[in-house]
């Protein structure tokens, strides 16, 4: 039986890009013998699956991606979603290299093929905090070599997202990615934190530091607004850089919008 619990399903066109330009650009991906990734808990629509191989091709035109989900009857929607794409109906490629399967954490692929990539979002909002790592162990088990989860929550429109980067060896980075026009500050991305952090942004914790850091320096560099958004927001994570914290990533990455830092300057204490 695949395991896990069924989630709202909820999807929307375009809500997944901005992890998935991340995904893109990888070297779990970019790297990998064999690009082969899984879309954990794809909801209700297959959408958002196409779309990721759609991008990830880009990056990597011989991927090959498997939607999995736990609920049968959106399986089997995703199939006649599917065959119409391969009937060349919609704006998807016929030969979108995209299939669909019954599966939940244990990640089941067909011959027990090891992914590079398992992207699993909006699977965990519903479950409690400490149920958090065993999910995470599970699915991470079942990575190929150098291969990556990423797990990780967003708003219904894709606005406003965050994950983390997890290997085999547990968690490794947690990347947050706002969309910078009308951000009046970076912290309501607590809103949509990773399960393993959301109920952490109080005082004395490592993650309440970052957004109130963040958000110090989102201020301080207004006058460079403008400029744009992505200026300012380059500025506030050259600053946040600047005061130590172990940012990953350049300018390039900030102007999407983006902060990735290593996993243990935020993790729970």
């Amino acid at each position: 039986m695949p395991v896990g619990s069924i989630t709202r399903g909820t999807t929307n066109t375009n809500r997944l890009r901005r992890v998935d330009r991340w995904i893109a650009e990888q070297p779990a991906l970019l790297h990998t013998a064999d690009p082969f990734v899984v879309d954990l808990g794809f909801g209700a629509s297959a959408v958002t699956t196409f779309e990721l191989a759609s991008r990830l091709g880009r990056s990597r035109p011989d991927v090959e991606v498997l939607g999995l989900e736990i609920d049968p009857a959106r399986v089997r929607t995703a199939r006649e979603q599917l065959e119409r794409t391969r009937a060349g109906e919609g704006h998807f490629p016929a030969d979108l290299p995209v299939d669909f399967g019954l599966g939940g954490f244990e990640v089941p692929t067909p011959g027990g093929r090891r992914p590079a990539v398992i992207r699993a979002f909006n699977v965990l909002r519903q479950y409690e905090e400490s149920q958090v790592d065993e999910a995470w162990q599970r699915m991470s088990a079942r990575l190929g070599a150098g291969g990556l989860l990423v797990e990780g929550t967003c708003d219904e429109l894709g606005r406003v997202a965050s994950w983390v980067g997890v290997t085999a060896d547990g968690p490794r980075t947690l990347t947050i990615s706002l969309r910078r026009s009308g951000l009046e500050r970076p912290s309501i991305v607590a809103e949509r934190l990773p399960k393993a952090l959301i109920h952490r942004n109080v005082p004395g914790e490592r993650i309440h530091e970052l957004l109130a850091t963040l958000d110090r320096a989102w201020r301080v560099h207004a006058p460079i607004s403008v400029y744009g958004g992505s200026q300012r927001w380059i500025a506030a994570v050259a600053t946040l850089r600047h005061e130590g914290w172990p940012i990953i990533g350049g300018p390039r990455r900030s102007r999407l919008g983006e902060l990735t830092v290593q996993w243990d300057a935020v993790a729970p204490g």
